[in-house]
């Protein structure tokens, strides 16, 4: 029962991917999702040291929206680099970009979100976690890119985690 207390959003996470695996909406689908989810969460728990704290969870939907506005518009300015650009005329560099977050959550966040946008790609962390090496498609200003970065999605991350 401690499991299900601690870890209730990977439970409820994995039940759905059990339902949109097996394509099936019934309370069947739903109560074995619920139970892979469950055995899922007592096998995982001692990788789970300590609770996720969400300060602000209606932030998420806030930068879920900010997230996939920047995939839509990276992916129309990408094709138009590959398709109207010659290779040797990128600007591409790597950037370091200094971070404020501290819960690993936050770091990890912040580094798929870059990486899962289209012409950045998240490359490496810092030792002590204080910064994040970022590889750019195009960019003829790195700190406007860092500016960007940390306004756009590390602040949003900062109102999210505690």
């Amino acid at each position: 029962m401690r499991v299900l207390l601690l870890h209730p959003f990977l439970i409820g996470v994995l039940t759905l991917v059990w339902v949109l695996l097996v394509n099936d909406f019934s309370w069947q689908a739903v109560i074995s999702g619920m139970l892979i989810g469950f055995v899922i969460a007592s096998f995982t728990s001692p990788y789970w040291p300590e609770r996720l704290k969400v300060r602000n969870p209606l932030a998420i939907v806030d930068y879920l929206a900010v997230v996939l506005w920047d995939i839509i518009v990276s992916n129309v300015q990408v094709a138009y680099l590959v398709l109207f650009r010659r290779g040797d005329s990128l600007r591409s560099q790597f950037v370091i970009v200094p971070l404020a977050l501290e819960s690993p959550e936050a770091i990890a966040t912040l580094a798929g979100t870059i990486t899962m946008t289209p012409g950045t790609l998240s490359a490496d962390l810092s030792a002590d976690r204080r910064s994040l090496l970022v590889h750019c498609l195009e960019t003829s200003d790195p700190a406007g890119t860092v500016a960007t970065i940390k306004s756009r999605y590390e602040r949003r991350l900062m109102r999210i985690f505690a």
